[in-house]
């Protein structure tokens, strides 16, 4: 939603004009990272605002280290902002894709850049033309996570922050 966008582009902003502020740890609520944008919204008019590939290119530009802390689901946008990430870590239970092409779109925010880089070229044109969701274990045996962990997310997200 624009409201999560600009809270997304607000806080890393703020985020990287703070000198106490040593890294960012993004996650999501309720046990879910994000699922992606909502479709509903590809069809009503266009609205000023920010749009999602301007916030993953300010996560990935930010001079602080940036870390994902994925439950639930990264899919689609969602994927796309853990993309941007500098580290992800994800929960053994969570799941990844690229499911847009399942409707007919292809990533709108730099994943089909993003993704080949990460995971190489093959691994990547599978995931982005099947749509196909992937466990957490195969996604840090690809090289799209870089931790995965059984307990709390957030703490492991903040624990490799504070480390890197």
């Amino acid at each position: 939603s624009q409201a999560v966008l600009q809270a997304l582009e607000d806080g890393l902003k703020k985020a990287d004009a703070d000198p106490s502020v040593k890294a960012v740890t993004i996650c999501g609520e309720n046990g879910k990272f994000s699922a992606g944008a909502d479709i509903r919204g590809f069809s009503s008019p266009k609205t000023l605002g920010v749009a999602l590939g301007p916030i993953v290119s300010l996560i990935e530009s930010s001079e602080k280290p940036v870390v994902a802390a994925i439950e639930g689901v990264a899919l689609g946008g969602g994927l796309e902002v853990a993309l941007g990430c500098h580290y992800r870590v994800a929960h053994a239970k969570a799941r990844m894709g690229l499911p847009e092409v399942t409707i007919g779109l292809l990533p709108g925010a730099e994943g089909t850049q993003r993704l080949p880089r990460l995971i190489g070229v093959p691994a990547a044109l599978d995931m982005i033309t099947t749509g196909k969701h992937i466990p957490a274990t195969e996604a840090l045996k690809l090289g799209l996570v870089d931790e995965i962990v059984e307990e709390n997310t957030i703490e492991a997200a903040i624990r490799l922050a504070n480390k890197v």
